[in-house]
């Protein structure tokens, strides 16, 4: 992998040079390397297979330049990227292109710049300390070879292994431990190691930072074939020595607890949403909402409303992009600014939205502002700082092919009181246990806060405030507005888990939460199937 000492001297003769050049008026300069090491789970007890497979490791490094342009008429804007070429000749080919795609943005007024600004909402620029920015990786990830890769991955597989070769459900079934493997088990998964370094430098901000940070994602999803059952398991952290393969017997253990299904019908449902359900449909529904991009082009669902109760009162959400040991955390954004925490709703309130800088300075000159927001955003700067301008990849890393967006970090959910399982379930009485959805998204687009899913396993009936009989994968889905549901919360409870969407290196710590009258409706019988 590049060394991080050449992507800084790289940024800073790639800066001399651009910022060199008589037509260019400000210029930044990012570069990156990415590694991305994976290995698939693949085991199928009634079909040979390799177990553990396609150990893979991917590399991408490079440059990326966005210039402002002195032009007729006024400033252009553009930006350029050249892979695999730190060299001033790939400085040269990133810039023309830069050149070349140039555009007049009337709404552009700088690179971004130091904080904070004046007035009685002033950002705050506090970097994070040297001490905590060395938390926020791994050497022993960065330094990783191909067969450790691989150990990794036979030691997620043994733990999913031997879970289900411990069962006494599964025994019973089988009749004797020879037979175990005709009840059709399967397990498989990921392991997802990523290495990330970057430097930046800009003519308004010439002094080159640098970050470098790791994190380690596993997901499993295991079968019993023969019972039509389906369970899952995840985990995410930034050290290699925090990973344990858990994500694989947590997955065979869900799945052997699902066996004998069941179907519901449809109807308005009190339920439990898991971990796994509540990222995903805060991630796919509700934190597009929240984005400052999403406010100015005016389809936000939540349009003017900052200062405003918006949720129930037991709700708060922020994303903190610094927090120490949070496998999300970065020191610096991919616009060379401080990251950290942005509180987003508290207590019900919505106080705050994810920026980048190029959202940030437009919402501050947009003359419409105070009726998007409700507010005037000179009041509410620290509320919208740009904490969040990240370049995210296909897969994760810190893209030099990209300029920044709006991106969360550590997206972390809590509540007011902090309930147990069992306390949550008491609250629901008799409903449904959502433990994992997929295929969520938007219906009527992202203002109208409508959504739908499928429910594909880990989900029980609730009677008399305990789990009893599971619910058969692929016979619910889910159609219910996340408006009504952040408003309709009966309890939040106390312990959160770490979540990851595929190819997104964004985490969501969620918790469980019960909500009222969450509407599911039966999926037809020929549509049934576990996959």
């Amino acid at each position: 992998m590049i060394p991080l000492a050449k992507l800084r001297s790289a940024t800073r003769d790639a800066l001399a040079y651009v910022s060199g050049q008589a037509d260019v008026a400000e210029a930044e300069i990012f570069a990156s390397a990415n590694g991305n090491l994976t290995v698939r789970l693949n085991y199928t007890s009634h079909i040979p297979s390799n177990g553990v497979e396609e150990p893979k490791s991917v590399e991408s490094y490079g440059i990326g330049i966005r210039a402002v342009f002195h032009a007729p008429g006024g400033l252009k804007t553009g930006f350029g990227c050249e892979p695999t070429d730190l060299s001033l000749d790939g400085v040269a080919r990133a810039l023309d292109k830069a050149r070349l795609g140039a555009v007049h943005d009337p709404e552009f007024v700088s690179l971004p710049q130091p904080m904070p600004f004046p007035g009685p909402g002033a950002i705050r620029n506090d970097p994070v300390p040297q001490a905590q920015r060395d938390q926020l990786y791994d050497p022993s990830i960065m330094r990783l070879g191909n067969s450790r890769l691989v150990e990794s991955g036979w030691r997620m597989l043994d733990r999913g292994l031997d879970a289900f070769q411990s069962s006494e459900e599964l025994l019973d079934l089988a009749g004797s431990p020879e037979r175990l493997g005709e009840l059709g088990l399967i397990l498989g998964g990921d392991l997802v190691l990523l290495r990330e370094r970057m430097a930046i430098a800009s003519t308004r901000m010439p002094r080159v930072q640098t970050d470098q940070s790791t994190m380690v994602m596993s997901s499993a999803t295991a079968m019993v074939e023969q019972q039509a059952s389906k369970g899952s398991g995840w985990s995410v952290a930034n050290r290699l020595r925090d990973f344990t393969g858990e994500a694989a017997a947590q997955a065979v253990r869900q799945a052997i607890n699902s066996m004998g299904g069941h179907r519901i019908p449809s109807g308005a449902y009190n339920v439990v949403l898991g971990p796994q359900p509540l990222a995903e449909i805060l991630e796919w529904i509700l934190m597009p909402g929240l984005q400052l991009d999403m406010f100015y082009a005016g389809a936000s669902p939540l349009l003017g409303q900052l200062g405003q109760r918006v949720a129930s009162p037991q709700l708060s959400i922020f994303d903190d992009g610094a927090a120490p040991d949070l496998a999300g955390s970065k020191s610096i954004t991919d616009e060379g600014l401080p990251t950290g925490r942005t509180d987003l709703i508290r207590d019900g309130v919505l106080t705050g939205l994810l920026s980048d800088h190029y959202n940030y300075q437009r919402m501050l000159n947009d003359p419409d502002a105070r009726k998007k927001l409700g507010v005037d955003p000179a009041q509410v700067a620290q509320a919208i700082a740009p904490r969040n301008g990240f370049r995210p990849g296909n897969g994760g890393g810190r893209d030099f092919s990209s300029p920044p967006s709006i991106t969360p970090t550590n997206l972390i959910v809590q509540g007011q009181d902090g309930y147990t399982q069992e306390e949550l379930l008491r609250l629901v009485g008799d409903g449904v246990y959502i433990g994992r959805i997929w295929y969520t998204y938007p219906v009527n687009g992202i203002s109208a806060g409508d959504f739908s899913g499928t429910i594909v396993g880990d989900s029980y009936l609730i009677k008399n405030g305990r789990l009893a009989e599971p619910i058969r994968p692929n016979t619910l889905r889910m159609n219910d507005n996340v408006l009504r549901v952040i408003n309709d919360i009966l309890g939040i409870g106390s312990h959160r888990q770490g979540t990851v969407r595929w190819s997104s290196d964004q985490v969501t710590w969620a918790p469980e939460v019960a909500v009222a009258g969450f509407q599911l409706e039966e999926i037809g019988e020929y549509m049934e199937t576990v996959y």
